[in-house]
């Protein structure tokens, strides 16, 4: 009984995937380097900042953001985008 009680104390609020894909647009469409007080300003809605870390954090794992010093970069590329770029490489 103890343990179940421990384990839903480590249980943190998880963002909702409206949050996320919103934190994802926002990045998407800005197509440069941007600091997170910068995200911040431009996120449609509030963000709590320990949620928005926890987006972040999701989205560098899945490989769609690089996180640096001098902020944030979205990486991922659509798959209509790299189907053009393939039709336009040479073949070897």
């Amino acid at each position: 009984m103890a343990q179940v009680q421990i384990e839903k104390d480590k249980i943190k609020h998880s963002p909702t995937l409206n949050t996320v894909l919103m934190v994802e647009a926002s990045l998407k469409n800005t197509r440069e380097l941007i600091t997170i007080a910068e995200l911040k300003r431009i996120l449609p809605r509030k963000v709590m900042h320990q949620t928005l870390i926890q987006i972040l954090d999701y989205l560098q794992i899945s490989g769609k953001i690089l996180i640096g010093t001098k902020g944030i970069l979205w990486i991922f590329s659509e798959r209509k985008e790299l189907e053009e770029l393939i039709k336009k490489g040479t073949e070897i």
